[in-house]
């Protein structure tokens, strides 16, 4: 083998390992002491309400239950929105093509309403999005949404109302959407403020990210070996895979 031949090798293996880095860098190293995180492709996300007998699952052991029982693997879970003190969804609410809840527009009190608010949602070409209530075009083509607020980041700028320094905190669950389309579902380790939060979706390249609530916030994430099963839930996010 010639010094030129073993020179473009290697040169290959380089720019090859460059790559991977530069990947892991901007995807897989969100790894962070203060969140606990999953990141997945939108055709393996689902939203989850009621069992199929009609009840409310309300927590992540039932959900991981559920999945058992079809013989499937709960991957990942973490509650999807805020919800009505009957643990109805408070905002818009899809599963599997069908409207459960329709879209809050109204005004109040809380964190829920403090504008803009959003909708995270799958549609069926297995696409993901975080958009403000206001531009949601519609559920022609949605296969899950859940409405919550307040938005996290917008079109790649904070939430106008969040202060930097804010004394204002607490656990806090969010989701975003990568450059590369695929969804990052997080959830603060420790009490954080809004502003906080929302930067760290941003630094991971986040242009639209949303808050789903906070002190009842749990997740389900064994391959971070991060295990809460409880909690009293409305909607609950879920990614499985079935079993071998």
């Amino acid at each position: 083998m010639s010094r030129i031949t073993r020179f473009l090798q290697l040169l290959i293996f380089i720019v090859l390992l460059a790559a991977v880095c530069v990947g892991f860098t901007t995807y897989h190293c969100q790894k962070d002491e203060r969140f606990v995180s999953y990141t997945c492709a939108p055709e393996n996300i689902t939203m989850h309400f009621r069992d199929n007998d009609g009840n409310r699952i309300g927590n992540l052991k039932n959900l991981k239950n559920i999945y058992q029982n079809k013989g499937e693997k709960l991957l990942f879970a973490m509650n999807g929105g805020m919800y009505n003190p009957e643990r109805t969804p408070l905002g818009l609410y899809i599963e599997n093509g069908k409207t459960v809840s329709e879209i809050n527009t109204k005004g109040g009190e809380g964190n829920f309403y403090m504008k803009p608010n959003g909708i995270f949602y799958v549609d069926t070409n297995h696409k993901a999005f975080v958009t403000t209530t206001q531009a949601y075009k519609g559920n022609d083509g949605t296969k899950y949404a859940t409405q919550s607020g307040p938005m996290l980041v917008i079109d790649g700028n904070i939430h106008p109302q969040f202060k930097q320094g804010s004394k204002n905190t607490n656990i806090r669950n969010g989701v975003g959407i990568l450059p590369d389309g695929r969804v990052i579902l997080a959830m603060s380790k420790k009490k954080i403020n809004f502003y906080d939060f929302a930067v760290y979706f941003k630094e991971l390249g986040c242009k639209n990210a949303l808050y789903l609530d906070g002190l009842v916030s749990r997740t389900y994430a064994p391959s971070e070996s991060w295990i809460q099963e409880g909690g009293r839930f409305g909607v609950i996010i879920g990614v499985s895979e079935k079993n071998n």
